[in-house]
C-alpha cells in the first residue's frame, strides 16, 4: 500500500497537479494558502456526480457576438480565484448540477445562468444542443467517462442587446455566497472562443453549435 502511494506521489500527473497550484495563477502562489497535507486513497475511485447542464450564451451587439462566461473559485480557494482540482483559473460556461431526481434540465439551466450570471432567461428560448445528437448517446455528453459519471446536457441561448449590457457584465460578480461561490462574469468575443479557454464544457459547445449550424437545425431567430 505504501508503495502505491509513493508511486502516486512520483507520478507524472501528480507533480503535474503541484505545478499548477504553485504557478502564477494557482492557489499558492500569493502565500494566502499552504499545502499541508494530500490524501490518497488505493485503489482508485468513481467521482459520481450525475447528470448536470451548461449553457452556451451568445449575445449580439454592434455586429459582434459575445459568449458569456464564468470564473468561479471553489470555496477553499475563494482568495485566490482558482479551482482546486486544476490549480488554476478556468474560464467556464454557467453550469450546474441536478438538484433533484425530477429531471428538470432545461428549469436548472435556466436557473443557473440566473445565479452565476444574473441573467434571465425564459425556458421557450433555450435550445437544447446535446438534442441533436443520435439517439444511441443518451443525448448528453460525458467529459471524463474513464473516472466519472457526470452527463452533461448543453443548451444554446442567442439574443440581442446594447453594448452597455456587455460592459455591464464583463466584470461582474455574482453567485451564491450562502453556497460558498464567489463569481465574476468574463464576456469574451465568440470569434475568440475556441482558443480562449480549456473547459470541456465550452469546446464541446463550440463544436455542436457549429455543426448544428452546418447542418441547419437551430431555429431561425426572430
Amino acid at each position: 500500500m505504501m508503495g502505491l502511494r509513493r508511486c502516486a506521489v512520483e507520478s507524472t500527473l501528480f507533480k503535474q497537479w503541484l505545478k499548477n497550484l504553485q504557478s502564477e495563477t494557482g492557489i499558492l502562489a500569493n502565500g494566502d494558502m499552504l499545502l499541508k497535507q494530500v490524501l490518497i486513497q488505493v485503489p482508485g475511485i468513481v467521482f459520481a456526480r450525475g447528470p448536470a447542464v451548461a449553457v452556451l450564451i451568445l449575445l449580439d451587439s454592434e455586429g459582434e457576438t459575445y459568449a458569456i462566461l464564468t470564473e468561479q473559485a471553489d470555496v477553499v480557494s475563494c482568495m485566490s480565484k482558482v479551482r482546486v482540482p486544476t490549480g488554476r483559473v478556468i474560464l467556464e460556461l454557467p453550469a450546474g448540477m441536478l438538484d433533484d431526481d425530477k429531471g428538470d434540465f432545461v428549469g436548472t439551466a435556466v436557473r443557473e445562468v440566473e445565479e452565476e450570471t444574473g441573467i434571465q432567461l425564459k425556458l421557450e428560448d433555450m435550445i437544447d444542443l446535446t438534442a441533436f445528437l443520435y439517439p444511441s448517446t443518451g443525448c448528453k455528453f460525458f467529459p471524463s467517462a474513464g473516472g466519472c459519471d457526470e452527463e452533461i446536457s448543453l443548451f444554446l441561448y442567442r439574443g440581442r442587446v446594447d453594448k452597455e449590457i456587455i460592459m455591464q457584465l464583463q466584470g461582474k460578480e455574482t453567485g451564491l455566497r450562502d453556497h460558498g461561490e464567489l463569481i465574476k462574469v468574463r464576456v469574451v468575443p465568440y470569434r475568440e472562443l475556441w482558443r480562449t479557454t480549456p473547459d470541456a464544457k465550452v469546446l464541446t459547445a463550440i463544436a455542436l453549435y457549429e455543426m448544428a449550424s452546418k447542418e441547419e437545425l437551430l431555429p431561425s431567430r426572430t
